[in-house]
């Protein structure tokens, strides 16, 4: 009997390791739930995917819209596929999304001097720590101070 419930532990955690990579690769692949929100023109769904997948999810925020089932992702994929059904390119349709939502729509977001600090920030620590490091390791060895009082003991 205990045979079997060793078996049976070890084949559930064995299902639940090999499930697990699954676990976060079904969403990306049910994203799109409903057949009326895909273009007939595959040329211009495969845009529509390529762009959406450049926009945050602002519910998900580490999802694209592409791979996000909230509903706000859903409206974004529609307005993405309307515009793209109504002739705007790429450039167009990410100036839209970024004049109204801010440039926190994108995953990427744009180099600008607003966000130089940002970017540089990790190069200026690692300068500071190896700076410090440098600093304490070539520093002068302090001599010894002599103190006239313990000289004055050791007379007596």
């Amino acid at each position: 009997m205990r045979g079997v419930k060793n078996f049976r532990s070890s084949a559930l955690l064995s299902f639940f390791l090999l499930a697990l990579p699954c676990w976060r690769v079904a969403p990306i692949a049910l994203a799109v739930t409903e057949p009326q929100e895909l273009l007939a023109d595959p040329r211009l769904e495969g845009e529509a995917e390529r762009i959406g997948a450049q926009l945050r999810c602002l519910v998900c925020q580490n999802e694209s819209i592409e791979e996000s089932e909230a509903p706000l992702a859903r409206d974004l994929r529609r307005a993405v596929r309307e515009q793209l059904r109504e002739g705007r390119s790429e450039k167009q349709i990410m100036a839209w999304m970024q004049a109204r939502y801010g440039d926190f729509i994108r995953l990427t977001p744009p180099f600008s001097r607003l966000t130089a600090l940002l970017w540089a920030t990790p190069l200026l620590a690692l300068m500071g720590g190896f700076f410090l490091a440098w600093r304490f390791w070539t520093r002068p060895a302090e001599p010894p101070t002599l103190d006239p009082l313990a000289e004055q003991d050791d007379d007596d």
